[in-house]
């Protein structure tokens, strides 16, 4: 019965929803000027994420709808500005670069590109200096003072709570291990560290002389003479004013226009809002959510856009109608590939890649899809902030691989490992009896090292996973490579500029210019940009999982209905919030190292990369 009246109610609703949609747009069909405001807030992710119940109406933000948004205000002729006001972002090395891309867009179409914030680090700094002018409040701070970088150690930790270490790794500088088994890099991870260093702060150096029109000497002049106030950076020609937020409006519409309105939501797509006071309000949400899934698709010739965001782990992942599901499955990046490779409607695929790596067997899940995908269509690689081993492993079948410059990719080699977990259960007084059939089925049980048989076992085991690595890399790359692949592989880590010297990518640029070449490539000269697989809306997910999901009989690889998960919060998840608070990048680190040990524990090998802290 409760079934027959929530259908009802759906079908009532998406009744009404087109009227509702109707008079929402003849609210806007007056052309009126605005400046379009971007506020910089919160973490710019990667993957768009499904729409999840939202009571504020606030959109979680990603890069390309970012960048998307960017781009059409400088086609929009309503547009008289643009204004990027910064409160305390957390974005990406490489995203930044791309956003510097989208900025200079904008100023190349004649829309100025108006910056204020509060404060400033080298990072931020780097990227508002591309804007038309930039302002900062009084005695605000600029501290534009170089980089600094953290690589964590926790082995200290581990001998306290009595958790011995045992890994072992292909190549010197695979050092993704070396968290857990020292309490200082060698020197091959130290060697390595510091020329990704050198490499990102030349990029950011490059960034701010062009953006203040500069020579680098100059750029390094005022790093070198940091921290700033705002008044003092004035002075040394770093900003252009300083001024409260009022008087920054103020600016702004002595610009573009006394009757001009400020569009804090400029071409974002209007989220599902949930009003407690009204009790009628949810049939309505749920019909405009109905309506739209029902119009999703245009037909339209499109670009499609797969994501390998996150640890890259076997299986799927879990949907949750507050929005999304982390990490990077190879059940469902396999799927989203398959089908972009059936999809007529689809006319070329750029896989975009943000992870560190993670599952062997889930990359290689992962690279075996891209193939098909190549097979009949134009298909290019895109690289994020990272796309290092694991990440470097599915994107290497690419004919072209485009990184920014500040990308970390590389660390071709193989980890593998365990913690040995029996002290610590000493401590608290907690023993275990261990029962074995079959000489080799205690290899990853936490209760003792490796025996020296196991060891050279799992070494063997991790060698020819490796080799299959490098096969891949130069069997595809082939005389792309400037190096023979074992002075290349190691486990060492590269930037995306010294990778294209090395030959491991083929392109600077950003997921936009990777769009770009591959339409080129498809001959398309109009085309939309989709992700694949589509975000889904909260009401779609549940409707799926209560309806068992779509069976395709001529299909094995079908949408099988998934767990939504309505689950407690775990200790993480409690905890979380306040270390955030403390320390957001750090904990960043922590919850990687986590992320690292759980795929080890599940598959006892791991293509991943070390973890280090640039700020």
């Amino acid at each position: 019965m409760m079934r027959r009246i929530w259908a009802a109610a759906l079908v009532l609703a998406a009744l009404a929803a087109p009227a509702a949609r109707a008079a929402d747009d003849a609210k806007k069909s007056d052309d009126k000027p605005v400046v379009a405001v971007f506020k910089l807030d919160g973490t710019l992710g990667e993957k768009p994420q499904g729409e999840g119940l939202s009571f504020d109406g606030k959109a979680p933000s990603n890069l390309r709808e970012v960048v998307e948004r960017m781009r059409k205000a400088a086609g929009d002729a309503n547009v008289k500005a643009v204004v990027l006001m910064f409160d305390g972002a957390t974005i990406g090395h490489a995203q930044k670069e791309e956003l510097r891309q989208a900025m200079a867009f904008l100023r190349e179409k004649g829309k100025e590109v108006y910056a204020h914030s509060d404060s400033m680090q080298m990072g931020e700094f780097a990227l508002l200096c591309g804007a038309s002018r930039l302002s900062v409040v009084p005695t605000g701070d600029l501290w534009v003072t170089g980089m600094f970088g953290e690589a964590m150690f926790v082995r200290g930790l581990l001998d306290k709570l009595g958790v011995q270490p045992d890994f072992l790794t292909c190549g010197a500088y695979k050092s993704a291990a070396e968290m857990f088994m020292r309490k200082q890099p060698s020197h091959e991870a130290n060697e390595m560290q510091n020329w990704l260093m050198d490499s990102i702060f030349e990029t950011y150096v490059k960034l701010i002389a062009d953006g203040r029109k500069v020579d680098v000497a100059k750029a390094k002049s005022w790093i070198d003479n940091g921290p700033y106030t705002a008044e003092r950076a004035l002075k040394a020609g770093m900003i252009d004013a300083v001024e409260h937020r009022q008087d920054f409006e103020a600016f702004v519409k002595s610009k573009a226009g006394d009757g001009v309105q400020f569009d804090h939501k400029y071409g974002q797509k209007k989220q599902p809002q949930l009003d407690l006071t009204n009790p009628f309000a949810i049939f309505k949400l749920f019909g405009d959510a109905a309506a739209e899934a029902k119009n999703k698709k245009s037909g339209k010739p499109s670009i499609a856009v797969v994501y390998v965001n996150g640890a890259i782990s076997t299986g799927s992942g879990q949907a949750s109608p507050m929005g999304g599901s982390e990490g990077a499955y190879s059940s469902d990046i396999r799927k989203a590939l398959d089908d972009a490779a059936r999809d007529d409607s689809v006319k070329a695929v750029v896989l975009r890649v943000d992870s560190p790596g993670g599952s062997a067997v889930a990359s290689e899940i992962i690279l075996d899809a891209t193939n098909r995908v190549k097979a009949k269509k134009p298909f290019v690689v895109s690289m994020g902030d990272v796309a290092g081993s694991g990440g470097y492993y599915v994107a290497c079948a690419a004919d072209t691989i485009f990184a920014d410059e500040s990308t970390i990719t590389g660390s071709i080699g193989v980890v593998s490992g365990k913690l040995v977990t029996n002290g610590m259960w000493d401590k608290a007084g907690i023993t275990f009896a261990p029962y074995q059939r079959g000489k080799n089925a205690g290899m990853l049980s936490n209760a003792t090292p490796f025996s020296t048989e196991e060891k050279q076992r799992m070494q063997g085991f991790m060698d020819e996973i490796y080799g299959v690595f490098k096969g891949h890399v130069t069997a595809i790359r082939g005389s792309k490579l400037k190096k023979p692949i074992d002075e290349l592989a190691g486990g060492r880590v590269y930037t995306g500029k010294q990778a294209l010297e090395l030959g491991l990518v083929d392109k600077i640029g950003t997921m936009q210019d990777a769009v770009q070449f591959v339409a080129k490539q498809a001959k398309l000269n109009e085309y939309e940009v989709r992700a694949i697989p589509e975000p889904k809306n909260f009401i779609e997910q549940i409707l799926e999982a209560s309806s068992g999901g779509k069976d395709d009989p001529k299909r094995l690889d079908t949408d099988a209905p998934r767990i939504i998960k309505l689950v407690g919060p775990s200790l993480w998840d409690l905890a979380a919030p306040e270390l955030k608070q403390l320390d957001p990048q750090r904990l960043r680190l922590a919850r990687t190292a986590i992320r690292q040990l759980e795929i080890l524990q599940q598959e006892g090998v791991c293509l991943t990369m070390p973890e280090f802290l640039v700020k």
